[in-house]
C-alpha cells in the first residue's frame, strides 16, 4: 500500500471515470425516455474518453510507483483500458464493433486487475476479476448474449467492479499517507 500512497489521487480519478463510464452505458440503453435524455447522442465517444482518462490514470499510477508491489500490472490495466477508449474514439472504426476484439482487450483489462489485487493480497478481488477475465472470451467467442442491451449491462458491471476497486484502493492509499503524516 505504501508503494501507491503518493498516487492515490490517479487511483481515485480513474475509478470516477470507470464509475461515469459504467453509468452512461446503462443510461444509453435506458428504453425510459426520461433517463435517456441524459445520455448524449454522442454517448459512444462520452464512454470511450472516459475509457482513455480512467486508462491514462492507471498508466501513469501504475508508472509512478514502479517497481513496487507489481504496480505494473495496474499501468498494464490501463494500457488496454486506453486502448479500448482509443478503439471507441477513433475515425477509423465507422459502424458499430465485433465484440471479439473488445472481449480480448476487456480479457487484458481484467486478468492484470486479476493479478494487481493477488499481488496485493486481496485474493476475494483477484478472484472476481478473474472471473471476468475468463468471461469475457467466452462471451466473445463462445456464447452469444441473447438480449443486445446485455452486453452493456454486463460491460457495465465490470466497469462498476473496477470503479468500486480503485476508489476503495483510494482511499485506502490516502488514509497511509495520511497516517503517516500524523506520525511524522
Amino acid at each position: 500500500m505504501n508503494a501507491i500512497a503518493k498516487v492515490w489521487w490517479l487511483l481515485a480519478l480513474a475509478g470516477i471515470a470507470d464509475l461515469a463510464h459504467a453509468a452512461i452505458n446503462l443510461l444509453f440503453l435506458n428504453p425510459s425516455v426520461g433517463l435517456r435524455t441524459f445520455a448524449a447522442p454522442d454517448a459512444v465517444w462520452d464512454m470511450g474518453m472516459l475509457a482513455l482518462v480512467a486508462g491514462a490514470c492507471a498508466v501513469a499510477a501504475g508508472v509512478w510507483s514502479t517497481g513496487k508491489n507489481g504496480t505494473w500490472l495496474l499501468a498494464l490495466h490501463g494500457l488496454a483500458l486506453a486502448a479500448f477508449g482509443a478503439i471507441a474514439v477513433s475515425p477509423l472504426v465507422k459502424g458499430p464493433l465485433s465484440f471479439r476484439p473488445i472481449s480480448l482487450v476487456f480479457l487484458v483489462t481484467a486478468a492484470s486487475l486479476a493479478a494487481f489485487a493477488w499481488n496485493l493480497g486481496r485474493r476475494p478481488i483477484a478472484w472476481m476479476a478473474f472471473a471476468f477475465a475468463v468471461s469475457f472470451p467466452v462471451v466473445g467467442f463462445l456464447v452469444r448474449l441473447a438480449p443486445p442491451w446485455a452486453f452493456f449491462v454486463w460491460m457495465s458491471s465490470y466497469l462498476a467492479f473496477c470503479a468500486v476497486f480503485l476508489l476503495w484502493l483510494a482511499f485506502r492509499a490516502r488514509g497511509v499517507v495520511l497516517s503517516s503524516s500524523l506520525t511524522a
